[in-house]
């Protein structure tokens, strides 16, 4: 097996050594194509009005001056041309990648890429909360994550289908189980702009969230982190609803 690492907090990322040990319980044949720099939140994002630049840092370990995205597409493109992935390992993300998190995350995106390539990918990432904030722990990942990919490549995952995998803030042996989960939703009112002043007085601007306990919907991956357990949810790339596409159907029919 010959698997792809990549993540979006940077080619230093503690996360992005973590995602490699997971990778090499697999297989030696591992490759790892990061962002240059943290790219968190740039989503689904292409680099096409800058050039990519590409370092080697050793062997079969590069840096990409571009997102997540740009990153599978030079691996899969032109490093591993010749032998292309069997397998895209996107993290292990600082932080949960849950509810509308996954339309910001680079690393969410960077699975994303590898399955338009026509790759098996999983995204990978580790919650924390107010404690382990300045300092996560990626040992629950790296002790669970085997398991948990293991299981989805013996079962299958279906042409356009991302695994978006979720370890809460907990030690491994605390984990309380895994859970099949929809992608939940947050209560937007915890969105905030937070105005501040630089030291000449001008004003400049952070987004933020208010940290309250909100109620989470049962079967979601909320619902599982705050419960203990791993997360796993199969997004659908193809984003098209087709119960409203049929009702437009009717709706535009001979008009």
């Amino acid at each position: 097996m010959r698997i792809l690492v990549t993540n979006d907090d940077g080619i230093h990322a503690p996360g992005l050594d973590a995602c490699a040990a997971i990778a090499r319980s697999f297989t030696d044949d591992v490759w790892v194509v990061a962002p240059e720099f943290d790219q968190s939140g740039v989503a689904h994002s292409l680099s096409l009005s800058d050039p990519l630049r590409l370092r080697q840092i050793e062997e079969r370990r590069f840096a990409v001056k571009g997102t997540p995205t740009d990153c599978v597409i030079m691996a899969v493109r032109h490093l591993m041309a010749d032998t292309p992935p069997d397998l895209v390992l996107s993290g292990v993300n600082r932080g949960q990648n849950i509810a509308e998190d996954v339309s910001y995350s680079g690393t969410v995106a960077g699975a994303i890429e590898g399955t338009i390539l026509g790759i098996a990918s999983i995204a990978l990432s580790q919650a924390f909360g107010v404690t382990t904030r300045e300092n996560p722990s990626y040992a629950t990942a790296e002790a669970h994550a085997p398991k948990v990919i293991r299981h989805l490549l013996e079962e299958g995952i279906p042409p356009g289908i991302v695994m978006n995998v979720n370890f809460p803030d907990r030690a491994p042996q605390e984990v309380a189980g895994i859970a099949a989960t929809f992608q939940g939703k947050r209560d937007q009112k915890l969105m905030r702009i937070d105005a501040r002043r630089d030291g000449r007085n001008n004003p400049y601007y952070w987004i933020a969230f208010e940290r309250r306990i909100f109620e989470t919907a049962p079967g979601s991956d909320l619902r599982a982190l705050d419960e203990g357990r791993i997360s796993v949810t199969p997004l659908r790339l193809d984003m098209t609803d087709e119960p409203q596409m049929t009702r437009l159907a009717l709706l535009f029919e001979g008009k």
